[in-house]
Order: C-alpha cells, then structure tokens, then sequence
C-alpha cells in the first residue's frame, strides 16, 4: 500500500551571502498506513527537524525530491486534492498562544474549520462536535468554551489545538514539540491525549522532538537527524536502548537518569 504522506529523498539548501546551508539532505520518510503508528523525529536546535516538518505540511517546498500526499506530488495537486490534503494533515505546533488571535474566543478556533470543510450541518452541531472533541482531550467544554485565549493556561490551550485538529478527523497530525512549552505536570496529560488519537481513533502521528525521554514514552518508531540528514532509525526500543550511531548514544547519555549512581536505561534490582 502506498504511504498516505511520503517524502522521497528531500532536500532543502538556504543560501545566503553567496553561502550554502542544507538543512535537509537527502531524507526519506513514510507516514500512514494500515495500522497507525507514532513516530518521533529527534535531534538538537538546528538538525533540519522544523524544516522536515514544514516540507511535510507543505508549507516549504523541497529544493530536490518530492513530497507526495496519496501518491500525488504536493506541488501537482488539483484544487480539491490540495483540501482533502489540509484536512487529513493537521498540525500541532510548539507554541498554542502563537496560533489563537488573543481577540477572539477559543470557540472562533474550533468551530472555523469545521464551517470552511463543510462538516457541520449547523450552528448547533458544530458546538455538539467542539464540545465531544474537548472532552475527548480532557478538557470540559463548560469550562473552555466561551472564554478568550489568554484565560486559558498553555497546556489548556495545547488541548485545544488537539481538540481543533481532531475535530477534521485527520488521518495523520504533526506535533512539533507539543509539549516543550508546558510544565512537566501537563506533559504526561498532553501525551496521553496524542497517544490515545493513535490507539482509539487510529491517526498516525509524527511527534517532532529534541527529548529522547518522551520520544521513547509515546512513540513506535523513532528517526534521529543531524545536520539535515538521517543517522538512525527504526523501532523505539531498539533505537534508543541499543543506540548504533554515536550522535544517538551522545543523545541518550545526556537523558538525567533517575538515579544519579546508574547510567539511564540500566535495569534496577528488584
């Protein structure tokens, strides 16, 4: 079966002052299919993982390579190809406050979408879908909707975003570092809610990262870049507990472990 999103040996090279920069060189990646799975692109500030998911999401177009929706070129799309494709890959991006127009409330975020695809039969039925899709991300509706923005805390907000992108019943979603702008009591929350579109609602997800620890949590499959390229990758206990590549093991030995006296992934006695 062909891969629902497929980048097919990208590459996106910057010049500036007569200087060339590839922040993507030469990757292939595959996302969709008939089972769904998570998986985490890792690596550090500046390894080409912003720039992957903004070729993926079509928003950068590759400077060699394609990127294919359904076997499609995006570039070569047809009108009605190029909305199916907006609405079956969504995004959830690093910051939620940059996303809402702090003048208008959050209900503007959640109903918009669902009057621009045609997929609510009216006023009413869009709250009725708003209101299940913030439940389903934990959130309650009579405590959400109706207010603005900045009433909202970060990960009450990231939710929301959630709630926004699960509301189009996408077949894939791109979280980029969804959870790098709340406090560690919501990460857990945040991810739970991305790991239970997978498990309950079967949409496959890219989780964009520079944290191994939660990459490894969530994640089936994880790919590591560095300097635009893809040095490992493959299934996540076998990336990250048995790391190949020395960027990789420099990457799991900077996890904090739990236990200051044992590397992290040494097993404790019972």
């Amino acid at each position: 079966m062909t891969a629902l999103l497929e980048a097919r040996d990208v590459t996106v090279t910057f010049r500036a002052r007569g200087a060339e920069k590839r922040a993507v060189d030469g990757v292939s990646l595959s996302v969709g299919g008939d089972v769904p799975r998570i998986t985490a692109i890792v690596g550090e500030s500046g390894s080409g993982k912003t720039t992957l998911t903004r070729l993926l999401l079509g928003f950068q177009r590759p400077s060699g390579g394609t990127v294919t929706f359904r076997g499609r070129p995006l570039a070569a799309l047809s009108g009605a190809e190029r909305k199916r494709f907006r609405r079956e890959v969504q995004a959830i991006f690093q910051d939620p406050f940059d996303v809402f127009n702090p003048f208008y409330k959050v209900d503007r975020a959640l109903l918009k979408p669902l009057r621009a695809f045609g997929l609510a039969s009216s006023t009413a039925d869009a709250y009725a879908q708003a209101e299940q899709a913030l439940t389903d991300v934990g959130l309650r509706p009579q405590e959400t909707l109706g207010r603005y923005p900045p009433q909202l805390s970060g990960g009450q907000r990231q939710r929301v975003m959630i709630a926004r992108a699960l509301l189009l019943k996408p077949k894939i979603i791109l979280a980029d570092e969804p959870v790098s702008m709340v406090d560690a009591s919501l990460r857990a929350t945040i991810l739970q809610s991305l790991n239970r579109l997978k498990e309950e609602i079967g949409i496959s997800l890219i989780y964009v990262t520079h944290d191994l620890t939660t990459a490894y949590q969530i994640s089936d499959d994880v790919v590591v870049l560095y300097g635009g390229r893809i040095v490992e990758q493959g299934d996540a206990e076998t990336v990250i507990r048995r790391p190949s590549h020395a960027y990789t093991r420099s990457l799991v030995a900077a996890i904090p472990p739990p236990d200051p006296d044992k590397p992290w992934g040494e097993k404790t006695a019972a």
